[in-house]
């Protein structure tokens, strides 16, 4: 009996209608993403080439990311990289996974640079994979950034990136608790896309995130405040006058955010909402 042929086009399919039925949100896109990873190609490959049988070995390890997959193990876990405002990341489960709407703080934080002179210098507060502030170094040449992460280990992760792309010679790492390692140093700007989950609503999120993103980037306390108090009290002592503390948060950490600059004397508040029209950033502009 002749063995069974599987291209790529025919796999493809299996897959999205498997990974469907395990109700993963995403299932033929995941499926792309694994195969191209498999074949190291990109994915219009799979459109011209669709009628490619796959080799025996190519398909023992497309099987095996599928078996992952369908645990709900991150697609960006599994293949070990992330795409983030078009450049490519290491991730690994030590690190939270970029995400698109991260995106938003970032260009925010790249047009208000632009325009305001001098970029300086930056610090980006719980860095994981570095995304942010490399990205930020990456669109804005004469920028210099400092960083901090409580995890050696999400550092390591960061370095590796930041040597990667090129940008190690632009950029300082501290490990330690969010402001504590850089006291005493001034910065035109400060970005963090801190935890901001209330601790319990951990078990409402989607087993792809709750079972293997690091819980301690996710979580701040009862009401997901944590970090954002801290903040938003410490950060205006490291601005320069003029100076901006933009942040990623929640759905509906509005109102609280605006309460705490109040209480803690900023200037201008700014809110960036994102592509769905929800409130995704806020701005903390230094009194001058």
């Amino acid at each position: 009996m002749a063995e069974e042929i599987w291209t790529i086009g025919k796999i493809l399919k299996w897959t999205e209608e498997y990974f469907a039925k395990a109700g993963l949100d995403t299932p033929r896109l995941d499926a792309e993403v694994l195969l191209c990873y498999v074949l190291q190609k990109e994915r219009i490959h799979l459109y011209v080439h669709f009628d490619q049988p796959l080799s025996k070995d190519e398909l023992a390890q497309f099987k095996g990311y599928i078996k992952e997959r369908v645990l709900h193990k991150p697609v960006a876990y599994i293949v070990g990289h992330k795409d983030f405002m078009g450049l490519e990341f290491k991730v690994t489960e030590d690190t939270l996974i970029p995400r698109p709407d991260t995106e938003i703080l970032v260009e925010a934080v790249i047009s208000r640079l632009k325009t305001g002179g001098e970029p300086g210098v930056i610090a980006d507060i719980g860095t994981g994979t570095g995304a942010i502030c490399l990205s930020l170094l990456n669109y804005l040449t004469s920028l210099k950034a400092v960083t901090v992460d409580i995890s050696e280990k999400a550092l390591a992760v960061a370095k590796e990136n930041a040597q990667r792309l090129g940008l190690s010679d632009r950029i300082e790492f501290f490990q330690g608790d969010l402001l504590e390692p850089i006291k005493g140093r001034q910065f035109t700007a400060i970005i963090s896309n801190p935890p901001y989950i209330p601790e319990g609503d951990i078990e409402t999120l989607a087993a792809d995130v709750k079972d293997y993103e690091p819980i301690s980037a996710l979580a701040a306390g009862p009401d997901g405040l944590d970090c954002y108090r801290r903040l938003v009290a410490a950060a205006g002592a490291l601005l320069v006058d003029g100076g901006f503390l933009a942040m990623e948060i929640g759905i509906n950490q509005r109102g609280a955010l605006e309460k705490l600059a109040k209480e803690s004397d900023w200037g201008q508040v700014e809110v960036v909402k994102d592509l769905a029209g929800i409130d995704r950033v806020v701005i903390l502009w230094k009194q001058k």
